[in-house]
């Protein structure tokens, strides 16, 4: 396979890679209890990512930095909140399965990948990368926050056990 080629697929096999792994770590998710710190993990091991703004390539405009963290955190969690259900059995809280989750990680990662193409021919490839950086960490965020909230509901309720 020639050189080129390879560069080629590499935006795309790269968000469909990262669609396969969120998917087989969502279904491992739904077989082990649900923590606080399973919940919070996630989002500040990605918070790490924020140290790419430290280099000048990567640097954005605040109101684009600003307009990518909210779209991601008001628009793009939605599907996620929809298919996200936190429950009770026994004395652990697990994330139940969702029919819905695999339409709604496939149809983000194909707005992604079109959106990533949009943006990349207006931007240079590190702003474009960092544009979706910050759209999937509000995303994150905001997922999160109510899972934790959801969580502290069901496990600081009556009957419930320790984390």
């Amino acid at each position: 396979m020639p050189g080129w080629l390879h560069l080629s697929l590499a935006p795309v096999l790269a968000p469909l890679a990262g669609a396969v792994a969120v998917l087989a770590w969502r279904l491992r998710e739904t077989q082990r209890p649900v923590t606080r710190r399973s919940i919070v993990l996630p989002p500040l091991a990605m918070s790490t990512g924020l140290a790419m703004f430290l280099v000048p390539g990567f640097r954005v405009p605040w109101p684009w930095a600003l307009g990518a963290f909210l779209t991601g955190a008001l628009v793009l969690s939605i599907p996620l909140l929809w298919t996200s259900r936190l429950e009770r059995r026994g004395d652990v809280v697990v994330m139940g399965r969702s029919r819905a989750f695999l339409v709604i990680l496939l149809g983000l990662a194909a707005l992604r990948l079109l959106l990533r193409d949009s943006v990349g021919h207006l931007l240079p490839p590190r702003e474009t990368a960092a544009i979706f950086f910050l759209l999937a960490f509000g995303m994150i965020v905001r997922w999160r926050a109510w899972m934790l909230a959801a969580y502290s509901r069901l496990a600081d309720g009556p009957a419930s056990g320790s984390d």
